[in-house]
């Protein structure tokens, strides 16, 4: 079975700016007058991901996990192309489906309706594609009342039902699920869950990054644990997990 996903010596570092003043009067000769002293910055580089290797093919489903500022979500950056690679190199084949960042794609002033449309279109569904899944996004993310709401007014419950209801409904080869879903409730998380392991049992390839140990334990096929931009291990989730309880000393499965 062919790669989908290919990971190869891969590293991704980020710039931190941190903007500091040394006087009250220099911040504001900075912002009314220009003249004063120079505003004082501190670089810092942030190495987000170190040299990191590994494929996934048709069906797998990869579960990350590991501390905040682990290198999670740039890893589903470096898949979906919003961000590259500083070295090595990147492969994904197939249209990509990328729940990564909460609103993401969805324009506040449009209504559910109209972003429908237009994060269909961002990830590379024809209109007709969307005209024929249209009822079935609706009635999975339980928006009917609102749809023709400027998603503006929307909870930040009915935004995450909303963008994950439309990738789920793509076509697509690779999914990308970050832990934007924790915003939803309880009832549309498990549905949430229950989609992903369908889409996966299609022949598709998931990456899914959450801090529910059991989530990524029930429908993940393999799991890696990330700290500091380095793959610690990877596996089986049992024993992946395992080691995170470990090494971190945090509560287990329940």
């Amino acid at each position: 079975m062919k790669s989908t996903i290919i990971f190869n010596n891969v590293s991704k570092s980020y710039i931190k700016t941190k903007g500091k003043y040394g006087l009250l009067t220099d911040a504001i000769g900075e912002n009314m007058f220009g003249f004063f002293k120079q505003k004082r910055r501190e670089n810092n580089v942030v190495r987000a991901l170190n040299n990191i290797s590994f494929k996934l093919k048709s069906g797998d489903v990869l579960g990350i996990i590991g501390k905040n500022g682990a290198g999670k979500s740039t890893i589903l950056k470096l898949i979906s192309k919003i961000t590259f690679p500083d070295k090595g190199s990147v492969y994904a084949d197939g249209r990509i489906g990328a729940f990564i960042e909460l609103g993401a794609g969805l324009h506040v002033e449009l209504t559910g309706r109209e972003n429908i449309y237009l994060y269909g279109a961002i990830l590379g569904m024809k209109k007709k594609e969307i005209d024929s899944k249209f009822k079935e996004i609706v009635d999975f993310a339980e928006i009917h009342r609102f749809l023709d709401t400027p998603i503006k007014r929307f909870s930040t419950g009915m935004y995450s039902r909303l963008g994950f209801s439309v990738c789920a409904f793509c076509d697509t080869e690779i999914l990308l699920v970050d832990e934007v879903l924790a915003v939803g409730d309880i009832n549309f998380q498990k549905k949430c869950l229950q989609k992903m392991q369908s889409f996966a049992k299609s022949n598709k390839t998931i990456v899914f990054i959450s801090h529910d140990l059991n989530a990524i334990n029930k429908i993940c096929t393999r799991v890696m644990l990330l700290d500091h931009g380095k793959i610690i291990s990877e596996g089986v989730p049992s024993k992946i997990i395992d080691d995170y309880l470990k090494k971190y000393a945090v509560t287990g499965l329940g």
